[in-house]
């Protein structure tokens, strides 16, 4: 009798019990993943008007979640900084081509991502400090950003440059070492406006208003 219902209950469509439990695991898991970014891009936002010193109370408060959900992904403060500069990081590398085919042009794609590599600097100060104590992991993050980032900004770089709304010739990491030598004030001086001279340097790039060689 316990067959027959069993087959009878699977003809009528009655799920079996894996069955039911498998949609509700995989929404929680896209739930979960989802509370992680929002904590992500809230500590990011934070730290780039208060530090890598952000108080763990304000950025839970900014994302909308309770400490122990911030201590539950991140046990450590230093979990939490590298975790935000690995998100931005992947962030990053999304926008060059999402940015490439919504501008309006080459060379306007290039000065939003410049924008955001900007933001993406602020946040990263203080980094080096937290992960002092151990180098290797310090230079695995820096591999890993440049080997995310730069294939991205040479995209850009080339699309401006093929569309002969920028000189050839720069490359990705050139242009990236020099945004970077530029937010270097940003951290200790307030009145110091790292995206306004990012902005002119990129205005910079266009081939009407540089140099020649």
């Amino acid at each position: 009798m316990v067959n027959d219902s069993s087959d009878e209950g699977a003809e009528r469509g009655t799920p079996s019990p894996r069955t039911e439990d498998t949609p509700r695991k995989g929404t929680r898991r896209k739930d979960a993943r989802r509370n992680k970014e929002t904590l992500l891009d809230a500590a990011a936002q934070l730290f780039v008007t208060s530090g890598v010193d952000a108080p763990v109370r304000d950025i839970a408060a900014r994302a909308g979640v309770g400490l122990g959900t911030i201590y539950r992904h991140f046990p450590t403060r230093a979990d939490l900084i590298i975790a935000v500069y690995r998100h931005q990081v992947e962030s990053l590398a999304e926008a060059g081509p999402r940015l490439l085919a919504a501008a309006g042009s080459p060379h306007a794609a290039l000065a939003r991502w410049t924008d955001l590599f900007v933001d993406f600097l602020v946040t990263k100060h203080g980094l080096a400090a937290v992960l002092q104590s151990d180098n290797t992991g310090f230079e695995t993050l820096h591999s890993y950003f440049l080997d995310r980032l730069l294939p991205v900004c040479t995209e850009l770089l080339d699309a401006a440059a093929a569309a002969g709304e920028i000189r050839p010739g720069l490359t990705a990491y050139q242009l990236m070492r020099g945004v970077g030598n530029l937010c270097v004030g940003a951290e200790s001086d307030t009145r110091y406006d790292a995206r306004r001279l990012v902005a002119l340097l990129v205005v910079g790039l266009r081939g009407d208003v540089m140099p020649q060689a």
